[in-house]
């Protein structure tokens, strides 16, 4: 004796209904596996269930009495598409109060079929039996999606196979599973960041000084083309013009030294010092201490 569902009990003790492979219509109304003992087994226990169901389907006849059952049971019925529910099995898993799909689950709604044998007369029958077993189970469709008949009528005619989005979307399904499920971040060291004061210096990823106070100095020397640096030593009035070389004959003429503040008298200050454009004066000493001594000449 093989039945198509099992009891179990999840972790926490609560009621877990599997209903797996074909829904089998001789296994189902024969005398070995009845309707009444699926009915015994679901009232054994109280308390909302969980119904797992993967299955292609299977009799319409069976589906539709277990579709009733489980809408008749007095707790609450979740039901959760593992992997497919088609044909008559999507038609038990509209019973549940909250339907839930698996995000890789397919559901499946199609026309119902039948073997027929005879003349014409039993072939006509057979067409209208069809027809209100297509009606019986739009019916479940319509009561679990709000769709109009003829939307569902329509969709089951092409046999229209749903991924988890779009049965939720046309309201076969309520839920997918997983979907909400917080997913662990990685964690990330970050390291601590000084303390920075307002106005003080702001640093960049080298260790270097990205932003510092204005120096001329040190502006100075940050320009790298010739040009550039002589131009500035000549607003400083500090470089040598006997040094300096020759300007060619298709270059522009260089600036002429702006003229403001006369310099003071030799007598009152030391002679100025002289930094050659390789950025050496005569005697050798360093241009840093030779321009910062200038600075502190000119004020």
């Amino acid at each position: 004796m093989k039945k198509f569902w099992n009891w179990i009990h999840d972790d926490s003790g609560g009621r877990v209904l599997r209903l797996e492979g074909p829904i089998d219509s001789e296994s189902f109304w024969g005398d070995e596996i009845t309707p009444q003992m699926f009915r015994d087994e679901l009232y054994a226990e109280e308390g909302d269930i969980t119904l797992w169901v993967n299955s292609p389907g299977g009799n319409v006849f069976a589906a539709a009495e277990i579709y009733t059952m489980i809408r008749d049971y007095p707790h609450h019925v979740t039901v959760r598409i593992a992997s497919i529910a088609a044909s008559a099995a999507s038609v038990v898993a509209m019973a549940g109060n909250l339907v839930q799909m698996s995000p890789t689950a397919l559901l499946m709604v199609h026309d119902p079929s039948t073997i027929a044998m005879g003349n014409a007369r039993d072939m006509e029958k057979a067409i209208t039996t069809l027809n209100e077993v297509k009606e019986s189970i739009i019916n479940a469709y319509v009561a679990k999606t709000g769709l109009s008949r003829n939307r569902v009528s329509k969709l089951m005619s092409d046999e229209t196979w749903l991924n988890a989005k779009k049965a939720v979307e046309l309201g076969f399904a309520d839920e997918i599973l997983f979907e909400d499920k917080p997913k662990p971040e990685p964690e990330e060291e970050k390291p601590d960041e000084p303390d920075k004061e307002e106005g003080g210096d702001e640093e960049s990823e080298g260790g270097e000084e990205k932003k510092k106070p204005f120096k001329l100095a040190e502006a100075v020397w940050q320009y790298s083309t010739r040009l550039m640096g002589e131009t500035i030593l000549n607003r400083l009035g500090i470089s040598d013009q006997a040094e300096m070389p020759e300007p060619k004959a298709d270059d522009a003429a260089p600036e002429p030294p702006q003229t403001g503040v006369s310099d003071p008298p030799v007598e009152d200050k030391p002679k100025m010092p002289v930094i050659g454009m390789d950025g050496k004066t005569k005697d050798g000493a360093m241009p840093y201490e030779i321009l910062k001594d200038k600075l502190e000449w000119l004020k």
